[in-house]
């Protein structure tokens, strides 16, 4: 009888999946100047309100310039943060192609510029084009992918490992490098109170883990703001604790 050759190891498993980055949410350049022509501007004041849970999807949304909370509140009263959008992020897609209405609130972190495309261009931008079709069955898929990873984040990962990734996840796409800081520093426009509020923990405990990254040299934390001064030292904290 022929030998059976041995069998080959197993590879193993990479110890975490790819994050999806907030870079990764963006369209491409084609895609968005498809819909900026269609778009109209809006300005919001530093606090003032896109929209709440339970509005109609009436329109698809761009972030021009400035930032965006989006978060959801609990019957107590309790303010969990989604994510923060920076310029070239799209959203409000998904409550416009299933027709229901909005599920989070959404609040301008300081003066934002918004693009509104209405309903009916959204929806036959994506009859027309294939591209744009595809571009947001793709930024779904993405977003579920995310929400999968957040999930795992919360019932598996101890604090340490869930605000590394989360810091991983806030694209520093356009955002400058501090005054007086670190060469290669990026400033990351999140308070350790939205942190709190995305990771579901009390501000102390954020603020205790962040010192103690200050102390290793991967961070400094600022005012309203964290500056990051090594992305792969970051990573490390991020990778899953034996």
């Amino acid at each position: 009888m022929p030998r059976t050759p041995p069998s080959s190891p197993a590879t193993a498993p990479s110890a975490q999946p790819s994050p999806v980055h907030n870079s990764d949410m963006r369209l491409a350049e084609d895609v968005q100047q498809r819909l900026l022509a269609v778009a109209h501007r809006r300005t919001l004041a530093r606090g003032e309100s896109l929209f709440h849970k339970g509005s109609s999807p009436d329109a698809l949304f761009g972030v021009v310039g400035g930032s965006l909370r989006v978060s959801v509140v609990a019957p107590g009263g309790r303010e969990a943060v989604i994510a923060m959008l920076e310029p070239g992020h799209w959203f409000g897609e998904v409550s416009l192609l299933v027709g229901r209405e909005r599920v989070y609130d959404t609040c301008a972190v300081d003066t934002t510029e918004m693009a509104v495309v209405a309903a009916a261009d959204f929806h036959r931008l994506v009859a027309e084009f294939p591209d744009v079709h595809m571009a947001f069955t793709r930024l779904v898929c993405l977003r579920l992918r995310q929400a999968l990873a957040w999930i795992d984040d919360v019932i598996l990962m101890p604090l340490p490992v869930r605000l590394a990734h989360r810091l991983l996840t806030l694209d520093p796409h356009g955002q400058v490098r501090a005054e007086g800081g670190e060469p290669g520093g990026t400033l990351l426009a999140v308070s350790q109170e939205d942190l709190s509020f995305m990771l579901g923990v009390s501000r102390q405990s954020v603020n205790r883990q962040l010192k103690l990254w200050e102390e290793d040299g991967t961070l400094r934390v600022r005012y309203r703001s964290i500056e990051l001064l090594s992305r792969a030292q970051l990573e490390r904290h991020a990778a899953t604790p034996n």
